[in-house]
């Protein structure tokens, strides 16, 4: 596995709960913090469940969340409840915990280590990694990518996506001294939104999605723009003003484009945010992660086994992919687009007063089924 976030520890752990010898790789070191929303919906957590994961997180201490509001730059907010709790953990947290849940498996686990190369060869591939100053070489019988969605591949046939624009610039940092309800909270204004949700020990997570032409002049540094947003909406501004920031959980990645196409497959297998950039409007950016490994577990072992070609594994893992995410992707980029329209935004708690029910219609159309 080239990629130790969620994608890659679940679907390494899942192969060696099989019996196969596995590797994770990845270049960073870990534990780390990521921009992330930190939210694992309802969905996600029938995921973990399958793949034994569900009380490895549940003993971290997660807050448990209940529903969403929405909070636009005019004042107006709207509330919309989950079909059951959700949880609110730190990826610090919950990637080292996926990692100690991998390695008890018997998964391989070499983290700081950079993988130069990937050579097809006869019955598998040759994969090259430096650590360090020291090169080292590993065969595998297959490899799966999931490292994330600015990594691409270098294998021969791969054919690189022009992005279009524009791009976003993804920031985030944990704060003490905000009270919160059970709720994750949106808040809405010109460039961009940032959701707040409480993680655990007290913590909240404030993590901002901003168009980057609008905030190149705010600063070079991750708490600096984050202040510049949050002046952008005086509810936010107000929710904020007295938090402090905890020293060292600052993270931001750039660009961040979300008009990739879906992807199953580019010479190898991909995984998580390999396979596409999850509108965060959707809401269900870790569950979709966490599904894409679990549809390709059953067949990377299949194929493992010799009863499933490689040809095979790649329409069938393709096929459900795209039964499964696209119509969460379709309407989490639809509302996407609504949201940047300050007039169309401003109108929606009273349309969502109005007709409730579409407004919970539009959170399920959203939303990964449970699943089985």
């Amino acid at each position: 596995m080239l990629g130790a976030g969620l994608a890659g520890s679940s679907l390494a752990k899942a192969l060696a709960d099989k019996g196969w010898e596995t590797a994770l790789l990845d270049r960073q070191r870990f534990p780390r913090h990521k921009v992330c929303g930190e939210f694992l919906s309802p969905e996600s957590q029938s995921t973990l469940q399958a793949f034994g994961l569900l009380e490895t997180v549940k003993v971290l201490n997660p807050s448990i969340i209940d529903g969403i509001r929405l909070i636009f730059a005019n004042g107006a907010a709207m509330e919309l409840p989950l079909p059951s709790s959700a949880l609110g953990i730190s990826r610090y947290s919950l990637d080292s915990a996926l990692h100690g849940a991998a390695q008890q498996s018997g998964v391989q686990l070499q983290t700081g280590t950079t993988v130069t190369a990937v050579h097809p060869i006869i019955g598998g591939y040759l994969i090259e990694t430096k650590q360090g100053g020291e090169i080292s070489t590993l065969q595998a019988r297959t490899v799966i990518a999931a490292w994330g969605a600015n990594q691409r591949s270098g294998l021969p046939g791969h054919r690189q996506e022009r992005l279009a624009k524009p791009s976003y610039l993804g920031v985030k940092s944990h704060f003490h001294g905000v009270w919160m309800e059970r709720m994750i909270e949106l808040y809405f204004f010109p460039g961009g939104y940032m959701g707040i949700c409480m993680v655990e020990d007290g913590l909240v997570n404030v993590s901002a999605l901003l168009n980057r032409d609008a905030f190149t002049d705010k600063g070079k540094s991750t708490l600096a723009i984050l202040d510049a947003a949050m002046k952008r909406n005086k509810r936010l501004y107000e929710k904020l003003r007295g938090a402090i920031p905890v020293e060292g959980t600052q993270a931001a990645v750039a660009p961040v484009q979300l008009h990739r196409k879906l992807q199953a497959w580019d010479t190898i297998p991909l995984t998580g945010d390999a396979v596409t950039m999850i509108p965060p409007l959707c809401g269900d950016g870790m569950s979709m992660a966490l599904r894409s490994a679990a549809l390709c577990a059953p067949l990377a072992d299949r194929f493992l086994q010799g009863n499933l070609s490689s040809l095979d594994w790649q329409q069938s893992y393709t096929r459900s992919l795209h039964r499964e995410f696209q119509g969460p992707l379709r309407w989490g980029g639809f509302l996407q687009r609504l949201f940047d329209q300050p007039l169309v935004s401003g109108l929606l708690p009273s349309a969502a007063r109005l007709a409730p029910r579409l407004a919970q219609v539009l959170v399920r159309a959203t939303r990964l089924k449970p699943y089985s």
